[in-house]
């Protein structure tokens, strides 16, 4: 494979007008080769504000989730591609999983890259996955996988089925409002443009009655609850199992067991799972 070397990031406008513009295929193709973006500087000023729409301390050391935002004007450049007959419109995010391997300062300069890989058959479409890797001097500091589910996308063999994670109704530890111009907020914060989540006319068009929060936000938010209870080095694997509104009102509860956070952001009442979320140390930190 050809690694196609980028000196500065996308440009979200174009690159989403691209993604977004439906295949007219209906067999699901995606770009062999990975992108990189080589000597990237992290915005501190972004990165404050970053953390304060999603609930962060403001440290050094940035939160793995941020880094997913680092990787995502990739995810949408090669969703964008000639060569990818899958587009953002109709893709939904369905989980993601990531693995910190070291704190990483917001000084670091970082290499980023992405690969659009496992193209397999669903019920409802196409499922794939965009491969992350942020790598400093060389070293792997942080990877993640995100899984989209391609609806009407046709991809040969026997489908297979997205894992469904177990759940309980649970009491909340905690309830949050979500206001709504919150979807503004982290557009501005993670750049990503996509109008279902500030405007209530695309959200409409989509199915939903008004917008809807970014899968990532919500992600992110669970993860600066358990700010102060975390290694230094951990893997965090999310299932988003329903998208939840703006302005709205979600219930958080987390347990420890066997060394393993579990996580869930609900409705107001418990009863129902908005995201699903593990978080377990990696092997380096039980070092």
């Amino acid at each position: 494979m050809a690694v196609e070397v980028l000196t500065e990031a996308p440009g979200m406008g174009s690159a989403f007008a691209r993604a977004m513009v439906p295949a007219r295929a209906r067999g699901a193709r995606l770009p062999e080769d990975p992108v990189r973006l080589e000597g990237y500087r992290q915005d501190a000023a972004r990165l404050a504000d970053y953390a304060r729409v999603c609930g962060f301390p403001l440290r050094d050391t940035v939160p793995p989730t941020w880094l997913h935002v680092l990787t995502f004007p990739l995810h949408v450049h090669l969703l964008g591609d000639r060569r990818s007959s899958v587009r953002l419109v109709g893709a939904v995010h369905v989980s993601n999983s990531m693995t910190l391997h070291r704190p990483v300062s917001v000084r670091e300069e970082l290499a980023i890259e992405v690969t659009a890989r496992g193209l397999r058959p669903h019920q409802r479409g196409a499922l794939l996955d965009l491969v992350g890797e942020i790598r400093v001097a060389g070293e792997t500091v942080w990877e993640g996988v995100s899984t989209y589910l391609a609806s009407g996308m046709e991809v040969p063999g026997d489908p297979v089925e997205l894992p469904r994670e177990p759940f309980a109704a649970v009491v909340p530890h905690a309830r949050w409002r979500l206001p709504a111009g919150l979807g503004r907020d982290y557009r501005r914060v993670s750049g990503d443009p996509n109008p279902i989540h500030t405007s209530r006319l695309a959200a409409r068009a989509f199915g939903f009655p008004r917008p809807i929060i970014h899968g990532m936000w919500t992600h992110a938010r669970a993860l600066a609850a358990l700010d102060g209870r975390l290694p230094e080095s951990y893997r965090t694997d999310v299932a988003f199992t329903k998208p939840v509104l703006l302005p709205g009102s979600v219930g958080f509860h987390a347990a420890l067991e066997d060394g393993v956070h579990g996580v869930a952001v609900t409705s107001r009442d418990g009863a129902k799972p908005h995201l699903l979320m593990s978080v377990s140390a990696t092997e380096r930190a039980r070092a």
